[in-house]
């Protein structure tokens, strides 16, 4: 069994938001897993899916991304589920704007939703889809940009690097981190 996690704040003025495209990516999986976000559990929204022998939980944690951990700690109580088999998917302002990256572990580099993960988890060691946002230009404060919405003219690249997101966070469910490194983490190159 494995928790898949997509990091983001509810509502919809925070649909299109840099921050939520965590969200973003769950909603991704679960609809190439034909399923929906039908349950409500642990101040979350949850799907239920499987993969290949896998059974998966597809979890968008709904108290905002600074208390994420809240959530998602007593998911994984519940579930009986230790961090290998949890799998991330959150923004990074690391990584160029619409670049994927796979990693275990590792520090939250000022992520919220990652440092309230950290503390309810027990430990920075679960595997992360990170989506990059890119850095905010000169003068715009880190915490304004992230809550900014994507362009309109982003919409074909962001799909393209959601999909790309939600087909790493398959593979670290069904083959394993390392496996999902070395297929993910890689420049994509214009097919």
């Amino acid at each position: 069994m494995k928790l898949l996690v997509g990091l983001g704040n509810p509502g919809p003025d925070h649909a299109r938001a840099r921050h939520n495209v965590g969200f973003l990516v769950a909603d991704e999986v679960a609809r190439q897993l034909r399923t929906g976000f039908t349950l409500r559990k642990f101040a979350a929204e949850v799907a239920e899916a499987t993969l290949g022998d896998e059974r998966l939980w597809i979890v968008k944690p709904q108290t905002y991304m600074n208390h994420s951990g809240e959530s998602v700690g007593p998911a994984m109580r519940y579930w009986k589920l230790d961090p290998a088999d949890l799998v991330v998917m959150h923004d990074d302002m690391e990584l160029e704007p619409f670049r994927v990256q796979v990693k275990v572990g590792g520090g939250h580099g000022g992520h919220n939703g990652l440092k309230s993960l950290n503390a309810h988890v027990g430990t920075p060691d679960y595997a992360r889809v990170r989506v990059g946002v890119g850095r905010p230009p000169p003068g715009v404060d880190p915490a304004d940009y992230v809550l900014g919405r994507f362009a309109r003219a982003e919409d074909r690249e962001l799909a393209e690097c959601v999909e790309w997101a939600a087909a790493a966070a398959r593979a670290v469910a069904e083959k394993g981190a390392v496996k999902a490194m070395n297929e993910f983490n890689r420049r994509r190159t214009a097919e």
